[in-house]
């Protein structure tokens, strides 16, 4: 049995032990912010002030970049992942020795214009040892999850796999959950019937994110999307920050995104869920903020 089969029938709870215990080593009670108008060297920047790639990528890692790449949308339109953002965060995991960088989302518009046009490709191409394709159906595997809605569902082997998970959501309005962000991104390695989650998606997201922890959290808000999302289309909905916030806290890094739409973290269904599971801090005060 081969690691990847081993983690697959072993369960939720050893399914990402080895990762769990690598993320618990890192501070949980972090945020750091950078702003500019050069979004790889502020991505570069958060992360360095988080404390640097290296604390979560190890040379020889297998690391996955997961942006949000599922409409068919333009960069400057805030639907998808800045192409900028997720080439930052790709160049460092190379930088800290990563043996390879896969690349990938499970969109809901047609998968090649959704890739195309979100520029993140573009942005990476010519890069050696970077994987960006689309994802397969044959590689979802139904996983135990034994949580508090989901009992089992299909994940993305690739992202069950990898030696590092790292969650890059763009900041935007959605009209069924009023915000998406780093918890709601691990949408995107999930298969099956994904619009079922919504009859209690704040439990299901939570049950996701307890089985895939994502290492290190880099929310792209270098332009968010205020209303009409999450795939949007009118630049009028469209509010430039020029910043990206960084932490290896999920709850931390979505209670301070929750933000930039006037929302208090508390009143967000899905962050309050999550912090009630114990997946990290909601309450800012209690967090360590860094202004890179």
């Amino acid at each position: 049995m081969n690691r990847r089969d081993f983690l697959i029938t072993s369960g939720a709870s050893i399914l990402l032990g080895g990762i769990y215990e690598r993320s618990e080593a890192v501070s949980q009670s972090l945020v750091s912010v950078a702003e500019g108008k050069d979004y790889l060297k502020i991505t570069k920047d958060a992360i360095n002030a988080a404390g640097g790639i290296s604390r979560f990528v190890k040379k020889g890692d297998v690391v996955v970049v997961k942006p949000n790449m599922g409409w068919d949308r333009k960069p400057e339109q805030a639907a998808n992942t800045h192409p900028l953002v997720v080439r930052a965060v790709v160049e460092e995991c190379l930088k800290a020795g990563a043996k390879k960088v896969k690349v990938f989302d499970r969109t809901c518009n047609d998968a090649r214009r959704c890739y195309e046009n979100s520029g993140i490709p573009a942005a990476l191409k010519g890069m050696t040892d970077v994987d960006v394709k689309q994802v397969e159906d044959d590689r979802f595997r139904k996983v135990s999850i034994n949580g508090v809605f989901l009992k089992e569902w299909e994940l993305y082997d690739e992202a069950l796999s990898a030696n590092v998970f790292i969650n890059v959501p763009i900041a935007k309005h959605h009209g069924l959950s009023r915000l998406t962000l780093a918890l709601k991104n691990v949408m995107g390695i999930m298969g099956g019937n994904r619009g079922y989650i919504h009859r209690s998606i704040e439990d299901a997201l939570a049950d996701v994110n307890t089985v895939v922890k994502s290492h290190l959290v880099v929310i792209d808000a270098t332009r968010i999307l205020t209303d009409h999302g999450p795939q949007g289309g009118s630049l009028k909905d469209v509010k430039v920050l020029n910043k990206v916030v960084v932490s290896a806290d999920i709850v931390a890094a979505d209670a301070y995104a929750t933000k930039f739409f006037n929302i208090e973290p508390g009143n967000l269904p899905i962050t309050a869920t999550a912090y009630k599971r114990g997946l990290g801090e909601i309450n800012l005060s209690k967090v360590k903020i860094i202004k890179a």
